[in-house]
């Protein structure tokens, strides 16, 4: 298999990434667990990035531990997925500020949004805020 099959596809200025609901995704009742949605959307956002050819490894190592961290989640759920479903997660850059970008984000199912979140991430170093760095900027057109 190819690694473009693993990462997604962008279109239309955002970024699907497909993925079936396996049973370790589930609850006791056979529907996603709550939190499974969040791991589901972390891939997204990586995937993301890695479709604009900015890997988070790559930024870790050559911008001296540049990484990534969760901010702060807006998180509805609609409905519901159960195991064997396929979905797409679908993620698009929202705004971009100095050191924080907030994207948004959809779990679908088919046509069916079943989750929306948006998910406002910072660049940190040492701990401590940093400017995103400009060619990520650059590849992450922020759409009005």
């Amino acid at each position: 298999m190819s690694e473009a099959n693993l990462s997604g596809y962008m279109k239309d200025g955002a970024h699907h990434l497909p993925l079936r609901v396996y049973y370790e995704d589930t609850d006791f009742s056979a529907r996603v667990y709550h939190a499974s949605y969040l791991r589901f959307m972390e891939r997204g956002r990586t995937e993301l990035l890695r479709a604009v050819e900015v890997a988070q490894s790559d930024l870790h190592a050559d911008m001296n531990g540049l990484a990534f961290v969760v901010r702060k989640m807006n998180i509805d759920f609609l409905g519901g997925a159960v195991m064997d479903d396929v979905l797409t997660i679908v993620t698009r850059p929202k705004e971009m500020r100095g050191a924080s970008m907030t994207l948004a984000q959809e779990v679908r199912r088919g046509d069916e949004v079943l989750v929306t979140a948006d998910a406002m991430v910072a660049a940190v170093r040492g701990g401590r805020a940093v400017r995103i760095p400009d060619e990520l900027r650059a590849a992450l057109t922020v759409n009005p």
